[in-house]
């Protein structure tokens, strides 16, 4: 294990993915010198270059550390790398100390108070409200999140004082999460997912009982109520439940809509925290915010400092993110790219906008979640009025034979639905009138919301 104090380069194959961006930053403010490579330039990349961490986008061995430089030089890959990679392959050959982001993350947290938050939906938006009541508060933290915050433009939060917290988005796509060793950590949700690397849902649950089992002795696990955890029992540590919808140790109630926020109160084993608003919306939300609420309670920070907090929360970029609201259509973007996140986001479209018409743009994403879930897709998307279904984005894997977007609209009941490619988009909406119109997925479809954006504002202006 590289200790990372005393390094003074740091090298990111990979840099503009979300998890390795926020390494790089972390890094670069701490003054070390931070570079790296990425396939593609993305907002991300060009916010890195302006704050002054160099990328490039060509395999170039001369950009790389140089030999001599091994042993004060850190490199840090992502799996999203292949392992034939002519950057990757120089760099083993010379012997360059190889970490994995995850194994990176875990050795900043070992000095520190870790707060995880894991589970297959709803991490990253947990993560963000999380941090961000805690840096509202006199508590305050360092935060590793998963998406970008509305409130601050990064995923990077760095304490206002001394804190000693670091809070951790935990994943479990290669069982990164089993790198933390946290003291207190929630599990949100434990839907089979990512089952190219666990193969069948036991040992996905047995993965996350063990992370369970990592948590240190006299801390917390926070799990959301009807996530089975029998097998994720420790008799060291103290549990706590949390939900929206049932009786539970932290329970938002009395949930209603008012001045275009959701309004609940939140029961909690120190008494009731009345008329707490949320303005950033969906219901799945306000569950989310109820496991910040919970996890902010037990470190400390007070119901005053929350109820201020709260309403000024903007969320996530790609969470429930309303991008657009014209007098015809008001668009959302979603990174949603599971079944159950695809079903939450449009019911909770449908009750926030009842009667509105829905028109929906999914890119399935990777081969095998396809493969795995197409009749969970199938159903989800049939929520919709209208549907347009792109093609998989492959991320990291080969094409599987019949595996593509026609698999998902074969099994579809809807009579409005489509097949097509980016490169349709905007020009293919000009057959639709979309009242509400939603975009859904992981992969590259995040490249249509800016052209989605000023195709509506012109058609609005037409």
């Amino acid at each position: 294990m590289v200790d990372t104090n005393k390094i003074g380069w740091v090298y990111l194959l990979g840099i503009g993915g979300i998890g390795m961006s926020a390494l790089a930053r972390y890094f670069h403010f701490a003054g070390k010198k931070v570079w790296g490579y990425d396939k593609t330039p993305s907002p991300l990349t060009e916010e890195l270059i302006a704050e002054g961490i160099p990328v490039h986008y060509e395999a170039d061995v001369t950009l790389l550390p140089q030999p001599g430089q091994q042993e004060e030089t850190l490199v840090i890959i992502t799996p999203a790398v292949p392992a034939e990679f002519e950057e990757l392959v120089w760099l083993k050959d010379h012997h360059f100390n190889l970490m994995k982001r995850s194994e990176v993350l875990g050795a900043l947290s070992r000095d520190k108070r870790c707060l995880a938050i894991a589970g297959t939906h709803g991490k990253t938006s947990v993560t963000t409200m999380t941090a961000f009541l805690l840096n509202a508060s006199h508590v305050a933290c360092i935060a590793f999140m998963g998406g970008l915050s509305r409130n601050y433009g990064t995923n990077l939060l760095l304490p206002s004082n001394d804190s000693n917290i670091l809070v951790a988005e935990a994943d479990e796509f290669d069982r990164s999460f089993l790198r933390l060793f946290p003291e207190m950590a929630v599990i949100t949700w434990m839907d089979p997912d990512h089952l190219d690397i666990y193969e069948n849902e036991g040992n996905l649950v047995e993965a996350f009982a063990t992370f369970t089992h990592q948590i240190a002795s006299g801390g917390v696990l926070l799990f959301r109520k009807g996530v089975d955890i029998q097998r994720a029992w420790n008799p060291s540590i103290r549990y706590f439940s949390y939900s929206a919808t049932s009786e539970a140790d932290y329970q938002s109630v009395n949930i209603r809509v008012a001045d275009g926020a959701y309004h609940f109160d939140l029961r909690h084993p120190g008494g009731v925290i009345h008329d707490i608003r949320l303005q950033y919306p969906g219901l799945m939300n306000v569950e989310n915010m109820t496991a910040a609420l919970a996890l902010a309670l037990l470190n400390g920070v007070t119901e005053e400092e929350l109820l201020r907090a709260v309403p000024e929360f903007k969320g996530v970029e790609r969470r429930f993110d309303i991008r657009y609201k014209g007098a015809r259509t008001i668009y959302i973007d979603d990174y949603g790219h599971h079944p159950r996140e695809l079903e939450a986001t449009i019911r909770s479209v449908r009750h926030l906008y009842p009667g509105k018409k829905i028109t929906g743009i999914f890119q399935p994403h990777l081969f095998t979640r396809t493969r795995d879930f197409a009749d969970g897709f199938a159903a989800s998307l049939d929520l919709l009025d209208e549907a347009l279904v792109m093609e998989i984005y492959p991320a990291r894997e080969r094409p599987i034979p019949g595996v593509d977007a026609g698999l998902i609209l074969g099994k579809m009941q809807l009579g409005s639905k489509k097949r097509c490619n980016a490169q349709d988009f905007p020009a293919i909406l000009d057959g639709y009138q979309p009242e509400i119109l939603l975009t859904l997925g992981a992969g590259d479809i995040d490249r249509l919301v800016n052209p989605l954006v000023d195709y509506l504002k012109k058609r609005e202006n037409d």
